[in-house]
């Protein structure tokens, strides 16, 4: 256990014998020249010496005084260097941490186009579906889903969670090479589905007005931990996935997947967001993130709104 005097007194002393004046070192300290006065004399009580010889006016180091000084001055620069090592060291790394499904179909096909906008910054990316204190330091801001209630964080809403089924060109087109027609809403619980126990299906088929059998949700089959994992088992042909447009647009646009029903998305109230500690929000490399990310998104929304309909709920028919 170290047996310091407090380090309110040992800066004050610090401070005052260093400039040899007390309203300096108040004025450096952000205190009064009295609030000075009296931790230097609250540390010569400790020691049961005078640190200062006061004599009109002015003050003057006793010889204990000049003896501390230096030891004392060497310590505060190694404690200035330290954090000012963290300071640079912190601001030439940005640490996002998001979800495996929007780093694999979104950001990590776009970060790159950031880091180059900021050469002076390295970028790394964290993917996890757990929850992250970002106070710890483990990132600095993180991309996830929910509705926003962060206590103590900053949030903006990325865009809304939507989805529909999809499933690959190949493995639609013989299913209805079976049915001699095009497929329909109806259609899809009788086909097999990926994840089929999520109750985002459950959702759809009321919002489409389909009628189920409860059995359907009991049905063996693959489960996957994201999104990311059920879009690329779609695309490999092993059954509809219910995915979210936006995330997915480009491999409908380069024809691995296919979505039969454009006009029916169905939302869930949740959003993804950018999130971080309030008190970060005017950390330059955390500021200059943000305004990246959220006018990146609002060209994917543009884009994507000019081809593809907006995720709004879909009424029973």
């Amino acid at each position: 256990m170290r047996r310091l005097p407090p380090m309110a007194a040992i800066r004050a002393f610090e401070a005052a014998a260093r400039t040899e004046n007390f309203t300096a070192a108040a004025a450096e300290l952000g205190m009064t020249q009295a609030a000075v006065s009296y931790q230097v004399k609250g540390l010569e009580e400790r020691l049961g010496a005078p640190l200062f010889a006061r004599e009109k006016g002015r003050v003057k180091l006793t010889p204990l005084g000049s003896r501390l000084l230096p030891a004392l001055s060497s310590a505060f620069d190694t404690i200035e260097a330290a954090f000012a090592t963290h300071r640079e060291e912190d601001e030439s790394l940005l640490t996002i941490t998001t979800t495996h499904t929007f780093a694999n179909t979104w950001l990590a096909w776009r970060l790159g186009a950031f880091q180059i906008e900021h050469p002076e910054l390295a970028v790394r990316m964290t993917t996890s579906n757990e929850v992250v204190d970002l106070r710890s330091g483990d990132a600095d801001v993180a991309i996830r889903a929910g509705r926003g209630n962060w206590e103590g964080h900053e949030h903006y809403e990325l865009f809304k969670s939507s989805f529909t089924p999809m499933a690959s060109p190949e493995c639609i087109a013989e299913i209805e090479a079976g049915l001699r027609r095009n497929i329909q809403p109806g259609d899809i619980p009788h086909q097999h589905l990926i994840n089929p126990s999520d109750d985002w299906w459950q959702q759809w088929f009321a919002d489409n007005g389909v009628p189920i059998d409860e059995s359907i949700f009991r049905r063996p089959g693959v489960r996957l931990d994201s999104q990311a994992d059920e879009g690329h088992a779609a695309m490999a042909g092993q059954g509809f996935a219910l995915l979210t447009p936006l995330l997915w647009k480009g491999d409908v646009a380069a024809g691995r997947l296919c979505v039969p029903f454009r006009d029916r998305v169905s939302t869930r109230g949740w959003a993804y967001w950018l999130v971080y500690p309030a008190e970060r929000r005017m950390v330059p490399k955390v500021k200059r993130f943000r305004e990246w990310l959220l006018a990146e998104m609002k060209r994917a929304l543009e884009d994507a709104a000019g081809g593809w309909p907006q995720p709004v709920p879909v009424a029973a028919e």
